[in-house]
C-alpha cells in the first residue's frame, strides 16, 4: 500500500538493515546506504533525532521511559507541521495517503 509514496530509502550501514533487499522488493523502490560518518546524506533521519532529543537527552537510559510518555511524544511529533510539508503534519500526510488508498 505504500509503493507510491516510498521512492527511495536511505539507512546507515546498521546490522537492523539485513532485510534492505525484500523491503527494496516489497516497495519497490531503491535502496542507499549513507557513507560512514556522512550525516547530511540523511537528512530527514538526522532532523528527526533532533526533535526526538528534545524529549529525550542523549544521556537518556530508555529502561526507564514508560511506554505512556513515548506514545505522548510520538503523537505530538505526528501532530508537528514540517516545512519540507508544505507546513502539514506528518499525521495529515499518511491520512491522506490512507484516505487514497480507500478511495
Amino acid at each position: 500500500p505504500f509503493t507510491d509514496c516510498v521512492l527511495t530509502i536511505t539507512a546507515d550501514n546498521g546490522k537492523e538493515f539485513a532485510y534492505h533487499k525484500e523491503v527494496s522488493k516489497e516497495l519497490s523502490c531503491d535502496y542507499y546506504f549513507a557513507d560512514p560518518y556522512c550525516s547530511w546524506q540523511r537528512g530527514l533521519n538526522e532532523n528527526t533525532n533532533g526533535l526526538l532529543r528534545q524529549y529525550w537527552p542523549k544521556s537518556t537510559d530508555f529502561k526507564l521511559v514508560r511506554n505512556e510518555d513515548v506514545r505522548v511524544n510520538l503523537i505530538q511529533l505526528n501532530n508537528r507541521p514540517r516545512k519540507k510539508i508544505f507546513f502539514k503534519t506528518p499525521l495529515q500526510m499518511m491520512a491522506g495517503h490512507i484516505t487514497a488508498l480507500v478511495a
